[in-house]
């Protein structure tokens, strides 16, 4: 159920980035204010990616809302620390500086020498 929900929800996601990008500036910002034409005038196309906007805007809203309270349920009201057994070390020991270097091969050099 949360994984179909979920599916809806980047869908509602896509669908609202695509349907803001295609939207008209009335502010100029970008410099692209955009012609019209066609068989849909300017005020009816903007009402009518308004409204598709707000549809997609509540949908998303509403499967934002369904995904917290369907996780707030899973919780089952606990921590992760909570499931930390008593007197178990949380942090792992410190290993000693010796044991980090690298293991000695005595005279040797590391890389052979080169052969010219």
């Amino acid at each position: 159920m949360e994984n179909v929900i979920l599916v809806i929800h980047l869908i509602l996601a896509l669908g609202l980035i695509g349907i803001v990008l295609l939207q008209r500036s009335e502010g100029g910002g970008l410099g692209m204010g955009g012609g019209g034409g066609g068989a849909v005038t300017g005020r009816q196309a903007a009402t009518a990616m308004t409204k598709l906007t707000w549809l997609l805007a509540v949908a998303f809203l509403a499967t934002s809302i369904t995904l917290t309270v369907l996780a707030a349920s899973d919780s089952a009201g606990g921590s992760v620390v909570d499931s930390v057994p008593e007197g178990e070390a949380v942090l792992p020991s410190v290993p000693s500086g010796e044991s980090l270097l690298p293991p000695s091969t005595g005279d040797q050099p590391l890389t052979p020498p080169r052969s010219e």
